[in-house]
């Protein structure tokens, strides 16, 4: 069984190095205003970072602001391997992985990597194996101390937990994702109590949380503005601030997240989440009930990669 405990805030770093999210209206933040937010994070009792070697510079910024500290934990994931061909031979594709780990441990200042999860999760199967293979034998070696993968679909969950080598699970999660409990992740994670599980996204790249329909993908039966304003009224209901901190309150809410990764480029974003994480979760009948009161919306808006592109 899994301790029944409040999801922790886990600090996203993927704004750190490259601009991202649709609710993004400052952009990637200087180097030195990067490092003050980290060390600010570590020093309101954050103890676990995100980031990856696709997030630009990210890992970089992490490593040199925590360089010093002790008892923290950073999960950063695999590079995504593009530049690879679908033929690469077994030696590619292993020198390719340890690659990745090298410039991983260069930049985060580490001779050990915390927890390396893969990218893509099709990765754990992709060019016959051998990525996969890979990471056990730097496993074995003590290079990496825990493996896991960042997914996106049920689908990919599903292969991920069916494999006991992966003890970290990341996957998108907010308070209109149905897809994880239809599927029957939930209950699967309910079970593998050895497995961490972080969820990203709650604000679903910041629309849940900005009042603001214009910033929504034009998506068929999407009403934004009546999306956001029953999201607001549940938030009034329920006593919360505001939808943020619904969001928050609703993923902490849930019995099998241990974590919830949340991206934050500004130190008055970082004020306002430590802010929220400090308020009561709702209750697992209050989780129950604020499900019931809002609409199944459609898969395309629950994943970001399908998203139509703006004109």
């Amino acid at each position: 069984m899994r301790e029944p405990r409040p999801a922790e805030l886990v600090l996203g770093s993927v704004q750190l190095g490259v601009p991202y999210g649709a609710a993004n209206r400052t952009g990637k933040p200087t180097r030195a205003a990067a490092l003050r937010l980290v060390t600010r994070a570590v020093d309101a009792g954050i103890t676990k970072f995100d980031t990856a070697r696709a997030y630009g510079d990210s890992e970089d910024r992490l490593g040199e602001a925590l360089r010093t500290r002790k008892a923290i934990r950073t999960i950063t994931k695999l590079s995504p391997l593009a530049h690879l061909a679908s033929g690469a031979t077994r030696r590619e594709v292993r020198s390719a992985v340890d690659t990745s780990i090298e410039e991983s441990l260069y930049a985060l200042r580490r001779e050990q990597i915390d927890c390396l999860l893969l990218h893509r999760a099709a990765h754990m199967t992709a060019f016959g194996g051998a990525v996969w293979e890979r990471l056990i034998e730097r496993l074995e070696d003590g290079t990496v101390l825990a493996l896991g993968v960042s997914v996106q679909s049920p689908e990919e969950a599903t292969a991920a937990l069916a494999c006991s080598d992966v003890r970290h699970l990341q996957l998108p999660f907010n308070l209109l994702d149905w897809r994880w409990a239809d599927a029957g992740i939930v209950e699967n994670i309910r079970s593998r109590a050895q497995v961490t599980i972080h969820a990203r996204s709650i604000f679903l790249q910041g629309l849940l949380a900005a009042d603001d329909a214009s910033i929504w993908p034009r998506i068929d039966d999407i009403d934004a503005a009546a999306l956001i304003s029953t999201i607001s009224e549940i938030a009034r209901d329920f006593g919360r601030d505001s939808a943020a901190d619904l969001c928050v309150a609703y993923a902490r809410g849930q019995d099998w997240i241990d974590g919830v990764v949340v991206g934050m480029e500004t130190e008055d974003q970082l004020d306002d989440n430590l802010r929220l994480f400090l308020r009561p979760p709702l209750s697992p009948a209050d989780c129950a009930d604020v499900a019931r009161r809002l609409p199944r919306v459609s898969a395309q808006l629950l994943n970001p990669a399908q998203w139509p592109q703006k004109s």
